[in-house]
């Protein structure tokens, strides 16, 4: 957050123990102008275009340069984000990879031969499609995968050949500073690729609401992100991925033996900060409370504490309001009914118990909203289509799963879920970076993924040629 003593410098501090590890100078309005007008004034100048061979080459060395420094990377991420060590480590390997998989999109992502000479108007030509930058990119990132969100935003841009300006979340500026600057170090020249420090919602609105902007994409809060959207220049064209409330579907033929470590690490991964973190799980009532028990003895073995250290499985919340407010929620589900089977308080300022909910109220808030903590209901039910009914209750719609060792249950479960993807005996967190990932309704809009996020960042431009000869 910006520091009390200088409203022009964002102090960064560790979301552990609240340390400080870095201050860095903020940008204000004519800085985000000066972005602006540099990168469109590259888009316009058509001279200036990164060739494909050149993008290509900054691409692979940005992907040596992280793998070189993957332990200094990881340490920094963990301590600005609080996702523990190995978990970091994890994201570093997967981003290194995001980067590779730009290259790969740039070899097999080309336009395509449109059909002529079928009929009278089209005889005598041939049409092709081939790709073009669609202009900036502007692209605003979150906190819970400093370095991966980033690379997911940003590497495609580089591959399309778009200017980009990226402005990291104001609690882990640090790995999106890092990776600019290994973008940079690896040859991208420095306009290509511009950073904007600022936690004032003013100088991001400048950013993403220009008409300068070609493509804006926004990880962060839905009220933020469609409050920007709703503001954006006619012609631009955006990608949001905002919050959700996974729901699970747990058949009474369950393997529970499979399912229960599946879904504590869905659960309780990043202290249960991701936008797909299991959440509302529906268990047949014959399983259902053995289900929640054997949850909650796991939950209650996880390592909780400094996410620098190996052995840490769950780490801080990345603020200490966070903390009070997941407190707030577990204490009011708890007074309507809900049976706590472990956890339920903080364990400082910075951690919070990982918690299982038995039976929450539909009413109450871990129920209706996305928790963005350590926090999984378990309901019981005893009807599939009650449950299917109950889990699509709610606005947030992104990806779901369900556990069952019958085919009917799992193509039921697929077929009735609102959701973007649904796992079938996996947890509602799994992803790999080139597949589709994609929130419905108020969980976002658009399509994520390397390669979808590449085919956003491009235009797929035509040529039609007349020829007496064809």
């Amino acid at each position: 957050m910006t520091s009390p003593k200088n409203p022009n410098v964002l102090s960064v501090n560790a979301a552990f123990d609240g340390s400080q590890m870095s201050e860095l100078p903020c940008h204000d309005l004519a800085d985000a102008d000066s972005a602006l007008s540099t990168a469109h004034g590259l888009f316009q100048d058509r001279a200036r275009w990164l060739g494909v061979p050149e993008r290509i080459d900054v691409l692979r060395r940005t992907g040596e340069i992280m793998r070189d420094r993957i332990e200094e990377l990881t340490l920094q991420a963990a301590r600005e984000g609080g996702k523990p060590y190995t978990d970091s480590k994890i994201e570093l390997r997967r981003a290194i990879d995001g980067v590779e998989n730009c290259i790969e999109v740039l070899r097999a992502e080309g336009g395509e031969v449109i059909p002529m000479g079928v009929n009278k108007p089209s005889a005598g030509r041939i049409a092709f499609t081939r790709r073009e930058p669609i202009g900036v990119v502007v692209a605003v990132s979150a906190f819970n995968h400093p370095m991966n969100l980033i690379v997911h935003q940003v590497a495609p841009g580089v591959a399309a050949g778009c200017p980009i300006i990226v402005k990291p979340a104001p609690d882990t500026p640090l790995s999106g500073k890092s990776f600019v600057e290994i973008l940079h170090e690896a040859g991208l020249p420095p306009e290509w690729c511009q950073l904007i420090i600022t936690d004032q919602i003013d100088v991001a609105e400048k950013l993403v609401t220009d008409e300068r902007v070609g493509f804006f994409s926004f990880i962060g809060s839905a009220r933020v992100g469609w409050m920007l959207r709703s503001k954006l220049a006619p012609g631009t064209r955006a990608a949001l991925e905002h919050g959700g409330a996974a729901p699970v579907i747990v058949a009474a033929d369950a393997n529970l033996d499979d399912a229960v470590p599946r879904m504590v690490k869905g659960g309780f991964y990043h202290a249960g900060q991701v936008c797909v973190s299991v959440q509302r799980i529906f268990a047949h009532a014959d399983v259902a409370r053995r289900l929640a028990d054997q949850i909650a003895q796991q939950a209650g073995e996880l390592v909780v504490g400094d996410p620098t250290k190996p052995e840490t499985e769950v780490g801080p919340l990345i603020r200490p309001g966070e903390v009070k407010r997941v407190g707030e929620w577990v204490k009011e589900a708890i007074e309507g009914g809900s049976e706590c089977l472990t956890g339920g308080k903080a364990i400082s300022e910075t951690c919070y118990e990982p918690t299982v909910l038995y039976d929450p109220p539909g009413e109450a808030r871990v129920s209706t909203n996305e928790i963005f903590g350590p926090v999984v209901c378990v309901f019981p039910f005893t009807d599939m289509e009650e449950a299917l009914k109950r889990a699509n209750a709610l606005p947030y719609a992104f990806q779901s799963a369900v556990f069952t060792r019958d085919i009917e249950t799992a193509t039921r479960a697929y077929a009735g879920l609102d959701a973007s993807a649904v796992m079938v005996n996996d947890h509602t967190a799994f992803r790999v970076d080139w597949m589709p990932f994609a929130g419905l309704r108020q969980s976002g809009l658009g399509v994520g993924g390397i390669p979808h996020t590449f085919d956003e960042m491009t235009i797929q431009k035509m040529m039609v040629l007349r020829s007496d000869h064809l």
